[in-house]
C-alpha cells in the first residue's frame, strides 16, 4: 500500500470487535410521520432490556465501532440512518428528527425497558436537538424550516429516550463548519480565488510547513473567525434568494399552470461550498490544544484537502444550507438545545478530538440540563482511534466508561 494510499481516511474507520455469537440481527423498514422510509438494524443478545440508538445525520452506523461493545456488555443496539444518509445534499435537520421519531416509537413497540440516545460527532447534535424538541408540548414544537419549509414535528410521535450518551460530539455540523469554512475565498464561482490577507495557508500569515506546527497572531485569528462568520452570512443571503426563487416559481405554477414555471420551481439551485477545511487549529496546535495530531478530520494535510473534493457542505440544496449547514440559521446546534434535555447524560470526551476541543466539551456539559450528567475524558482521536501507535483505541477505553455508565443505571 502506498503513502498516499494509506493517508487516504486515515484514522477515520477503526476495526471492530466481534459481535457475541449470540447476536440476533434484524433488519426493519420503517415508515416516518411524513411518509417517507427509513431503515435500520436491531441486534439483541439474551436478557437485554435497555437499548441503545445510534444515529448520525448523515452516515450509515451499522457498523459503527462500539455496536459489539455495547452488545458484549448484554445491551440491545439500534442504528438507524436518516432519509438523506450518505447523501447530505438535501439534509434537513428537522426532516432528520421525524426520521429519529420513527425509530424510537418503533424501540417503545419492541418493549424495551429502556432506550437510550448515544450521537457520535455529528450524531450529538442531532440527538440534542430530537430531545429538546421531544420534551416539548406538540404545539411548541418547530412548525417550519429555517427556509421556511412547513413541518409537522407536532403530528410526530416524539417518545423522550431515557438517556442521553455523546461521544465526541461536535457542537453541530453549521457550528462546525463556521469553525472550518476558509474566508479566504473571494469568489464562490472560483475555488482558487484568494485574498492574500486571509490566506491560512500562506506564510506571511504565520502558516508553517507542515508537519510543523503553524503560530497565527491573534489579531490574524480575530480578522479570521469575523471574516468566516461573514462567509457564512453572504451564503446564507444566496441560500435564501434561491429558495424565494423557487417559492416564486411555485406560486406563479399554481396560478398559471404553465410547464416552464412548473420547471423553474423544481430546478434544484444547489450551491457549491468551496474550501471548508480550514480551522486555524487544525495547523496551529497551540490554539485550544490538547492531544490532537497535526491536521484536520479529513487528512494531514488540510493546506491540500481544503481545495479537494472531500468535505463539509461541499455540495448542498439551500434549504440543507439553512437546516444543516449554517452556523447562523441552523436549528441544531448543541449549546441551544443542551439547556432542555434533562434525561440523564454521559459525555465522552476524547483527548485528540479534532472537532469537539476542550473549551467545547466543557460548554456543552454546562449547557445540559440533566441533573445527572457525568463527563469523562479518554484518550483518542474523533472517529475514536489511538492517540499514538500501539496504545489503546479511543473507541474501546469510551466503550468501557459508557458500559459502566449505562449498567449503573440500567442493570
Amino acid at each position: 500500500m502506498t503513502e498516499q494510499t494509506q493517508r487516504l481516511g486515515a484514522g477515520r474507520y477503526i476495526d471492530a470487535a466481534r459481535a457475541p455469537d449470540t447476536t440476533v440481527t434484524s433488519v426493519h423498514e420503517l415508515t416516518t410521520a411524513d411518509g417517507a422510509k427509513i431503515s435500520g438494524v436491531l441486534r439483541v443478545v439474551p436478557g437485554a432490556r435497555t437499548v441503545v440508538a445510534l444515529m448520525h445525520p448523515r452516515q450509515d452506523l451499522a457498523h459503527h465501532v462500539l455496536v459489539p461493545e455495547l452488545l458484549a456488555r448484554g445491551f440491545a443496539v439500534w442504528t438507524q440512518g436518516t432519509r438523506s444518509v450518505n447523501n447530505d445534499i438535501s439534509l434537513v435537520h428537522e426532516q432528520a428528527l421525524l426520521d429519529a421519531a420513527a425509530g424510537q416509537v418503533f424501540l417503545r413497540e419492541r418493549g424495551f425497558d429502556h432506550v437510550v440516545t448515544l450521537g457520535h460527532s455529528g450524531g450529538g447534535t442531532l440527538f440534542a436537538f430530537y430531545h429538546q424538541q421531544a420534551g416539548l408540548p406538540a404545539g411548541e414544537r418547530l412548525t417550519r424550516t429555517p427556509a421556511g419549509r412547513p413541518i409537522d414535528l407536532a403530528g410526530a410521535q416524539m417518545p423522550l429516550p431515557d438517556a442521553a450518551v455523546f461521544m465526541a460530539p461536535h457542537p453541530g455540523q453549521g457550528a462546525l463548519l463556521q469553525r472550518l469554512i476558509d474566508p479566504s475565498v473571494v469568489d464562490e464561482a472560483d475555488p482558487l480565488s484568494v485574498d492574500p490577507r486571509l490566506n491560512p495557508f500562506d506564510p506571511a500569515n504565520g502558516f508553517a510547513e507542515p508537519p510543523h506546527s503553524s503560530s497565527y497572531s491573534p489579531e490574524f485569528i480575530t480578522r479570521y473567525r469575523a471574516a468566516q462568520r461573514e462567509r457564512i452570512a453572504r451564503i446564507d443571503a444566496l441560500a435564501r434568494r434561491r429558495v424565494d426563487e423557487a417559492a416564486d416559481a411555485r406560486r406563479r405554477y399554481k396560478s398559471t399552470s404553465d410547464p416552464a414555471d412548473h420547471r423553474a420551481a423544481l430546478a434544484p439551485r444547489v450551491l457549491t461550498v468551496y474550501r471548508t477545511d480550514a480551522d486555524l487549529r487544525f495547523t496551529d496546535l497551540s490554539l485550544s490544544p490538547n492531544e490532537r495530531p497535526y491536521g484536520s478530520l479529513f487528512g494531514r494535510r488540510p493546506d491540500l484537502t481544503n481545495y479537494g473534493l472531500v468535505g463539509f457542505g461541499r455540495f448542498v440544496t439551500p434549504d440543507a444550507w439553512l437546516s444543516t449547514w449554517s452556523g447562523l440559521s441552523s436549528n441544531a446546534d448543541f449549546l441551544r438545545c443542551a439547556p432542555a434535555l434533562t434525561a440523564p447524560s454521559l459525555f465522552v470526551e476524547l483527548t485528540g478530538d479534532q472537532a469537539c476541543f476542550p473549551e467545547d466539551a466543557t460548554s456543552m456539559v454546562d449547557a445540559l440540563g440533566s441533573a445527572d450528567k457525568t463527563h469523562v475524558r479518554v484518550a483518542g482521536t474523533h472517529f475514536g482511534g489511538p492517540i499514538r501507535d500501539g496504545d489503546p483505541t479511543g473507541a474501546s477505553l469510551a466503550a468501557a466508561d459508557i458500559g459502566t455508565w449505562l449498567a449503573a443505571r440500567f442493570a
